[in-house]
């Protein structure tokens, strides 16, 4: 290769290398660091208290992780006028989970059913913003009367609630909405089980559409059935009304009651057993005379046994069957005597020791030989 090739190849060679990835490319613009703006505002209205809740971004609008405290301002708005700053400003690491309260004004918490939109929004150090957040909507407006005199008590299907009926309900139906929690600390996680109950939720709704009443006392009334014995709840109730704001169906709720609290124990024994029948036979295999009984099953998940009772006229009752309960919904009676009358009794036994009481009586005659 001569000299005139060797400066031509070093050229190009030269000319390759600042072409390629060395090469520094155009300086990016500084990061404005906005956090992105948030997307799960929810909002909701107990009386005249509203809460929001929403979840504070990791990000700002650049994709890059927000490493310190970022600036929250909450407002509202009604349907026309703009938007009344709620809070001054609140701060909020990114990633956690963000919270306000307030006590409505009192021109918001009076008048007709209307709109009302809250919004949040996020300013990083320069209070500038990548905007606000969705809205989230409750309803302005008087809020139904709050529930007096909610009281709970356990009964065998279920805990029943009890509260003071207003004029409202009576002029017109309105629903009422039962919180229920749970008190009681999980247990420890069993084996797994196919036939294993599923975890209790630690806290429940109850919808009541109308206002059963007692007549007698002014008081409404709601059976909750969906109750496991063994645990403690607590219960708060507030009246729900359901209005209609700009074609959209919405709820104004009242505000919460006083808590009552209430542990299930399963006193309850189970219910007697019915369709008892006594019928004079020959045991098997012998001229031996024996008394069958039978008895409708009794259906009830706590139920242990069946405990049989024999008395002759009006003496005192005698138990017959053996100390452990019973299983199966009959039992044969050997220890008779030829022309003396029998009379029958039985109950049932739950699992928690608790015995029904005596079903119908029913007797028979052993036949002389």
């Amino acid at each position: 290769m001569n000299s005139t090739h060797k400066l031509l190849a070093a050229a190009l060679a030269s000319t390759l290398l600042l072409a390629g990835c060395g090469t520094p490319g155009a300086p990016l613009p500084p990061s404005l660091n906005l956090p992105d703006p948030v997307t799960d505002l929810a909002a909701t209205r107990a009386g005249n208290q509203v809460t929001l809740t929403w979840t504070m971004p990791k990000k700002n609008t650049d994709k890059l992780l927000l490493k310190s405290n970022i600036a929250v301002q909450v407002c509202r708005k009604s349907a026309s006028g703009a938007c009344d700053p709620a809070e001054d400003e609140l701060s909020f690491a990114p990633g956690a989970d963000g919270a306000f309260t307030e006590t409505l004004p009192a021109a918001l918490a009076a008048g007709a059913p209307r709109p009302l939109s809250y919004f949040v929004e996020l300013r990083n150090r320069n209070g500038r913003s990548a905007g606000p957040s969705n809205a989230a909507l409750v309803v302005a407006g008087a809020a139904p009367a709050p529930v007096a005199g909610l009281a709970a008590e356990v009964q065998k299907d279920g805990v029943v609630l009890r509260w003071t009926a207003s004029a409202q309900e009576k002029s017109s139906p309105t629903a009422i909405r039962l919180h229920r929690k749970l008190l009681t600390p999980p247990a420890a996680k069993p084996q797994q089980e196919l036939l294993a109950p599923q975890p209790e939720p630690a806290e429940q709704d109850l919808l009541v559409e109308s206002c059963a009443e007692d007549a007698d006392r002014g008081m409404c009334r709601a059976l909750d059935k969906n109750i496991r014995f063994g645990q403690t709840y607590e219960y708060r109730a507030q009246r729900v009304a359901r209005v209609t704001v700009d074609g959209k169906p919405l709820e104004l709720a009242g505000e919460l009651s006083a808590p009552v609290r209430v542990e299930a124990l399963d006193i309850f024994p189970p219910e007697p057993p019915t369709g008892l029948a006594a019928v004079a036979a020959t045991g098997d295999g012998s001229a031996q005379t024996v008394i069958d009984l039978s008895w409708q099953p009794v259906t009830d998940a706590n139920l242990a046994g069946y405990i049989v009772y024999r008395r002759e006229g009006q003496a005192a009752w005698q138990r017959i069957s053996p100390a452990a309960p019973l299983v199966p919904p009959a039992f044969r009676d050997t220890a008779v005597q030829p022309g003396h009358t029998y009379r029958y009794a039985v109950s049932a036994i739950g699992q928690n020791g608790h015995e029904s009481a005596r079903s119908t009586e029913t007797d028979e005659t052993v036949p002389n030989p």
